[in-house]
């Protein structure tokens, strides 16, 4: 909607909106024109955490979160359904506003009352915000889009990191187009060479001195601005310069030339977990050996990160690439996150991002923090456990982590050995269930009752010992 459109339509529709009005009387058409302004890059996620009931706590759940964004895949509005929700009881456009002026969505205020009947914003100390208080030391994160500083400023300041400082090798753009067969968006079994989707862009194999590599291609997307997936970039840049573990992706070089910003790899012969668990292109499943080291190796890379003062933020199968002798690599380091001082343990951003079916509680109220990552590793034990995707829209409950309160509640008809993956054969009980108990404590709601990631390493080194000497892991 242009700025013209819009001011007319404030003209007209306020005169009727009070700060008093309650939510369920907005007509669809005013509830329409917010969602302009709520739906992109998932703004409405911002209102919906902040929403309270009578005694103060949080009105909606993360498992409401999840269900509201299952709406998009329906081709529905969340921003509308969420407004249609809250407007069953009796809360105010006033009330309403106050979040969006908090979560400075200025515009979609403006929609709603004009500047001088916008209600003011106070500071409110809830529970989540006590509990934030009460683990030290905390700073806020100042993601590029709050910045004081313009976006375009912050990019001239990171890129003489990458162009001068960087041990990556720099390729120019047309040479990454010759030796993917110039992006052949065909798919590797079709004779091109498209591997799939990865964050925030697209990977393709390709022949470097007769080596195979995986070039990312970032596509600007209608969620995602240019400016930001340059720092996408940039952070993946750094943050693999900066860390380096054999149970982390190996980056060779990158490009900053063309209309793409381009990431290249070592190519990862059997793809990602995601696909092996799935047996994407008919490869065989993997054995019950097979799947404890894999996130053995995941463990081992996210204890190296947490160690490093580091979160990464969007741990999952898809995130999780397998070399030619099934060892793990963490990919996708565009959101990770580090303090300054590498001395936080807990941050704060504005912006919510990661995976729905993968994300903690505390990541959806905007909190960073190295147990959110566990959070997350617990949904892929589940997936290692029974092979299913971590949500599927025609299954219910349709997010993975939720079939676990079905396996503990023993009035349903679900139990631990019908959740196994029917394609793995040599799995034994005792260590199923340690697995299973391991997922569990990392799933907890309450962060503080999820194990740190050393705790992980540990009972997974138990069970890797358990299976016999030539899987032992190495210390």
């Amino acid at each position: 909607m242009s700025e013209v459109d819009r001011l007319f339509f404030c003209d007209i529709m306020n005169s009727s909106i009070t700060s008093a009005t309650y939510i369920r009387n907005i007509s669809l058409t005013v509830r329409r024109k917010v969602s302009y302004f709520l739906d992109p890059q998932d703004k409405w996620k911002d209102v919906i955490v902040s929403i309270r009931d009578e005694n103060g706590g949080l009105r909606y759940s993360q498992h409401h979160v999840r269900r509201f964004e299952c709406l998009v895949r329906e081709g529905k509005s969340p921003t509308i359904e969420l407004l249609n929700d809250w407007g069953t009881t009796n809360s105010t456009v006033g009330e309403l506003v106050e979040i969006l002026k908090n979560q400075k969505l200025l515009a979609a205020a403006s929609v709603l009352l004009p500047e001088e009947e916008t209600p003011s914003v106070e500071t409110r100390q809830d529970s989540d915000a006590i509990e934030r208080a009460s683990i030290l030391p905390t700073r806020l994160l100042e993601d590029p889009e709050e910045h004081s500083q313009p976006v375009h400023s912050v990019l001239q300041e990171l890129t003489p990191l990458v162009n001068h400082k960087s041990s990556f090798s720099s390729f120019s753009y047309s040479e990454l187009m010759k030796i993917t067969g110039n992006f052949d968006d065909r798919p590797m079994s079709d004779g091109g060479s498209r591997l799939g989707e990865g964050g925030f862009g697209t990977v393709y194999k390709g022949l470097l001195n007769n080596k195979p590599v995986a070039v990312k291609k970032l596509n600007a997307m209608d969620s995602i601005s240019l400016d930001e997936l340059q720092v996408q970039f940039e952070q993946e840049i750094q943050t693999l310069q900066m860390l380096k573990h054999k149970n982390l992706v190996d980056m060779i070089g990158f490009s900053c030339e063309g209309q793409h910003p381009c990431l290249v790899y070592a190519f990862m012969a059997n793809g990602s977990l995601l696909d092996r668990l799935a047996c994407l292109d008919e490869s065989p499943p993997l054995s019950w050996c097979q799947r404890c080291l894999i996130v053995m190796g995941t463990a081992r890379g996210l204890e190296y990160l947490h160690s490093n003062h580091h979160v990464h933020r969007d741990i999952k199968s898809a995130n999780i690439l397998l070399d030619e002798n099934f060892a793990a690599k963490i990919s996708d380091f565009g959101l990770t996150r580090a303090s300054a001082k590498h001395s936080s343990t807990t941050m704060m951003t504005g912006r919510i991002v990661g995976t729905s079916a993968y994300m903690a509680p505390e990541a959806l109220r905007g909190e960073i923090t190295p147990k959110s990552d566990i959070f997350s590793f617990g949904v892929v034990l589940l997936e290692i456990l029974s092979g299913l995707p971590p949500a599927d829209e025609k299954r219910e409950p349709q997010f993975l982590m939720d079939l676990r309160h079905d396996i503990d509640d023993e009035d349903e008809e679900l139990t631990l050995e019908d959740f196994l993956d029917k394609k793995m054969r040599d799995w034994e009980m005792g260590q199923v269930e340690t697995i299973y108990s391991l997922a569990c404590s990392c799933l907890h709601d309450r962060k503080n009752r999820r194990p740190v990631i050393t705790q992980v390493v540990s009972e997974l080194k138990d069970v890797i010992k358990s299976i016999g000497a030539d899987f032992q892991a190495e210390d």
